[in-house]
């Protein structure tokens, strides 16, 4: 089975009407250019308010249930007949998450992933806003491949991105906000941020998927290069810093699988081996 994966790219404003709005019409442009899996970058309801703290941004949120912009990427999704991994401001009671939304081709919302991994530090203070993910990874059986979804922080973790291929996923998808570090201005993070996400393609065998926002944003630059790799690590798409639009690449799934199985990555593995990883310090 081959698919073609779309992966968005482009800045945003506090409009969160314009922004929907805009990538919706980037959704269109990426369907029309066959696309089936068509991936937003993180949050892009708005600009990403995680560059500080201020209690505002909390009214932002929504449950799932009645979510207006989960409903309207729905009835896209059904319209276009594409997969949309919806991130979004989830508020859960007096919880917090930052979470995607799966929607398959026939609008169905197939469930929610929470993000597990929350940063905190100049620029990504997460941590006021979130609460750690309890959904623990997952996968979905979409009309066009099982996929894995993690949210930015999260693709700096191999135990993630190997969490999901054990679970059956075909490919995984990252929507990503990141860029300039604001104490750190010589701090360039973008070529170690591509290579752990390429490491994951070549230590799983998997396809790789990542979608990350460009623009300035108060003293943050997010860095763009989103890009689509394919199970060998090998960059078959990938935008530049400042390219806006639409990255589109089809993959042969059937081959990844036959790909993941010869290299037996899966067939070596020693889980009782590895019982440390589930440990803090790699003592108790």
């Amino acid at each position: 089975m081959t698919t073609t994966f779309a992966a968005i790219q482009t800045s945003f404003s506090l409009d969160i009407a314009s922004n929907i709005k805009h990538i919706s019409e980037l959704i269109n442009a990426a369907a029309a250019k066959g696309a089936q899996i068509i991936l937003p970058s993180e949050l892009f309801e708005s600009r990403y308010f995680c560059c500080e703290e201020r209690e505002t941004y909390f009214e932002w949120a929504h449950p799932v249930e009645g979510h207006p912009t989960i409903a309207q990427f729905q009835r896209l999704a059904a319209d276009l007949s594409v997969v949309i991994p919806v991130s979004f401001f989830e508020k859960a009671g007096p919880a917090y998450y930052n979470s995607v939304a799966i929607v398959d081709s026939d609008g169905a919302l197939l469930g929610i992933y929470r993000k597990s991994h929350i940063p905190d530090g100049p620029g990504y203070e997460e941590k006021f806003y979130f609460r750690p993910g309890n959904t623990g990874f997952k996968v979905w059986k979409t009309r066009y491949g099982t996929i894995g979804v993690g949210i930015c922080w999260d693709q700096w973790f191999p135990e993630c991105a190997r969490a999901m291929t054990l679970m059956g996923a075909d490919v995984l998808l990252y929507p990503t906000a990141i860029g300039t570090e604001p104490e750190e201005p010589d701090l360039d993070t973008k070529d170690p941020w591509q290579r752990v996400m390429i490491g994951h393609a070549v230590a799983n065998a998997i396809p790789v998927v990542a979608a990350n926002r460009i623009g300035t944003e108060g003293k943050q630059t997010f860095y763009g290069h989103s890009f689509i790799a394919n199970q060998r690590g090998d960059k078959i798409a990938e935008f530049g810093g400042t390219d806006d639009g639409i990255l589109c690449a089809a993959i042969d799934l059937n081959q990844a699988a036959r790909t993941r199985n010869a290299f037996g990555f899966f067939r070596d593995r020693r889980p009782d081996l590895y019982n440390v990883l589930t440990t803090a310090d790699g003592r108790s």
